[in-house]
């Protein structure tokens, strides 16, 4: 008898954990083929670290195509055929093609929100891949060389100012890092007397990580403002230009640059399927499975996921959620193909880590709340641990920058027009039986990815929240 074929969209969190299990229970017995964009799965809380040139950009990532008996396909998953068992797809040179499974396992992921404010799409930047990462990091670097090169005090002073809109995880981070990173490129690049670089966090909420308790909250906001950093919560932006952003509050703001980390909105590839959905997310059985078809998974942002401990409630779209629930569909998958017992998803919280730059951070691991150096070690420990592969190279890199300077220079690998905001693609896909919707963006990590349905401002960060 031929192998049964099991197909995974997405080499995120969900995807990769997915896959890695999978390869361990079927043992070479089932044809694993993973579909992915990229060819790395990408570990996106410390993302901020390479746009700050603390980290090298692959020491975030990790080869999908050193899985064992896993077959990866580079491509965007363009459309299912429920009936036909089949995914069509687009492969990185504009080849089509088309997968038929036995059993499938949906872990898209999510693509940047944009909210309809005038210029955010033309004007500013999300934080959700390498690409991204990369330009903000010369960008910056690029702002305070023309700042310290040029005669215009006005011009030099909207150059070094850095305007981060959402203080969610991404947001917070960014900021912290990125203040510490500038202020690194002055002493390289001396300013004009009275110049110096200004960050702005901006966020509707009350707080900075509105989505965590206020000991954590109160802890990243002081060492936010400790460090320089202008936390203006209840204040999100009204328009962007060219030469800066109008707030909510009536200020303009000249900048060059905005850094857009307001939350992400489910991969529209789940919508496609015209099955039924909350808030863009595929509804889903505590097992994983689809709703009237048994044969089909869905894990991480792209499955809404009832919270067995909540009843009526369903999982936030957390990078946590997204590792686990890869396990275990990987053990129902295989459940489903006699391998094993089926069993729901069930998820504790043991505690959150955020990361602020140098040996600052917030945690509070099983419910014991640290700050300062303490803090800094359990959040370093914790992605050591947490990271499936690089931890020696990253390890080395967190060594490298407490004892040398980082080098400001520009690389100029990425330009801006790489890196639209907007990360779903106009094309379209039609699921047979099912409406006409955007094509799929990347998986459920390394596609430019924290609540679908965030209000202008704030951010949580789906795929990436660091849960201890």
């Amino acid at each position: 008898m031929s192998r049964p074929r099991i197909v995974i969209v997405g080499g995120g969190f969900a995807g990769y954990r997915t896959a890695s299990t999978l390869s361990r229970l079927s043992k070479g017995k089932a044809d694993i083929v993973l579909l992915n964009p990229t060819d790395y799965f990408l570990y996106l809380p410390l993302l901020p670290q390479v746009a700050v040139g603390i980290l090298e950009p692959r020491r975030v990532t990790v080869s999908l195509s050193g899985l064992r008996h896993v077959r990866l396909v580079l491509g965007e998953a363009d459309g299912i055929d429920l009936e036909d068992r089949a995914v069509r797809y687009t492969g990185p040179e504009g080849e089509a093609g088309t997968l038929r499974y036995d059993r499938l396992v949906l872990a898209a992921g999510s693509v940047n929100k944009l909210l309809p404010i005038p210029g955010v799409a033309e004007h500013a930047h999300g934080f959700r891949g390498l690409p991204e990462a990369l330009y903000l990091r010369d960008h910056i670097t690029r702002q305070v060389e023309l700042a310290a090169a040029g005669e215009d005090p006005k011009e030099a002073a909207a150059r070094c100012t850095y305007v981060v809109v959402g203080a969610g995880y991404t947001g917070t981070e960014v900021a912290a890092q990125g203040k510490m990173f500038t202020d690194e490129l002055v002493r390289q690049h001396p300013l004009r007397e009275g110049l110096d670089p200004r960050w702005l966090l901006l966020d509707i909420a009350d707080r900075v990580l509105p989505e965590l308790d206020e000991k954590l909250s109160r802890t990243a906001d002081q060492v936010l403002r400790q460090r320089g950093v202008e936390v203006r919560m209840g204040t999100s932006v009204k328009e962007a230009t060219r030469t800066g952003v109008l707030l909510t509050d009536g200020e303009f703001v000249d900048t060059h640059t905005v850094v857009w980390c307001v939350g992400v909105r489910p991969d529209p590839l789940a919508e496609s399927l015209g099955l039924p959905m909350e808030r863009g997310r595929l509804l889903v059985e505590p097992s994983l499975q689809v709703p009237g078809h048994p044969e089909v998974f869905a894990a991480g942002d792209a499955a809404a996921v009832p919270d067995l401990e909540k009843p009526g409630t369903y999982h936030p779209m957390t990078a946590q959620h997204a590792w686990r629930q890869g396990k275990v569909a990987a053990h129902n998958v295989a459940a489903s193909l006699g391998v094993g017992t089926r069993r729901p998803y069930r998820h504790k919280d043991m505690g959150f880590v955020v990361d602020l730059g140098g040996v600052k951070a917030a945690a509070n691991p099983l419910g014991v709340h640290l700050s300062g150096l303490a803090a800094g070690a359990v959040t370093r420990g914790y992605h050591l641990a947490a990271m499936p592969g690089n931890r020696v190279r990253v390890a080395a890199d967190w060594l490298l920058d407490a004892v040398l300077p980082r080098q400001g220079v520009q690389l100029g690998l990425v330009r801006s027009g790489s890196v639209p905001l907007d990360t779903a693609s106009p094309e379209v896909a039609r699921v047979v039986g099912g409406p006409e919707k955007p094509r799929s963006g990347a998986g459920d990590g390394p596609g430019p990815v924290k609540a679908a349905d965030d209000a202008p401002g704030t951010s949580e960060r789906p795929g990436t929240g660091s849960d201890a």
